[in-house]
């Protein structure tokens, strides 16, 4: 009895591996794990937005409209909830995906303030948070990728046959993935010239 439960036991998941269940059960683990870093990226964003506009006000308190834009931008994303349903269902992501856009916009829109005051740029608070803001743009930009290719290669997976009767069979559908509209300024962490323009020759 004990080798026939044992022979089952092995057809069963021989089956469950040639219908593509397990491809599925896998590659819709490695999204969450992909989504999750991604989240975590965007909320190290956020939290360095007060300091900045902080440091900013303390040089350039007369930008207030720009500042405000970056607070409001900040207070939208803070309202969204990230979690893993929003996976499943493509009008919530297309809200966090806006959200995140017009952060982005707005921390855009803050540096090119930050052009126009030289002291503001050489103030170490500000080089330091600027150079965290760099590198957490890099790492979104990162994160992002890796996700956007677990996507893909979900999709494909219940799309294709036989594992996409198995996809039918237990209700898996597919993801939503970031658009590619403004990707390239998306992925372009922001910089900042630190270094004053030499004086034209005269």
């Amino acid at each position: 009895m004990r080798k026939i439960l044992t022979v089952l036991a092995a057809l069963a998941s021989l089956s469950l591996t040639n219908c593509g269940y397990n491809a599925i059960q896998s590659e819709d683990e490695q999204i969450k794990a992909n989504w999750s870093e991604v989240v975590n990226q965007y909320q190290r964003r956020a939290d360095l937005v007060p300091n900045l506009v902080n440091s900013v006000k303390g040089f350039a308190q007369q930008e207030k409209d720009v500042l405000l834009g970056v607070t409001n931008a900040r207070a939208k994303v803070g309202s969204i909830q990230a979690t893993p349903e929003v996976l499943n269902d493509p009008a919530a992501f297309q809200k966090f995906q806006a959200a995140q856009g017009e952060l982005s916009s707005a921390l855009s829109r803050l540096l090119v303030v930050t052009e126009n005051y030289p002291q503001l740029k050489s103030d170490a608070l500000f080089k330091d948070l600027m150079s965290q803001l760099e590198g957490t743009e890099n790492r979104i930009t990162v994160a992002r990728n890796r996700y956007i290719k677990a996507v893909q290669d979900y999709n494909v997976t219940i799309r294709s046959f036989p594992s996409n009767l198995t996809a039918m069979m237990f209700g898996y559908k597919d993801k939503p993935n970031f658009s590619v509209d403004n990707e390239k300024e998306i992925s372009t962490a922001p910089k900042v010239d630190f270094n004053p323009a030499p004086a034209p020759s005269k």
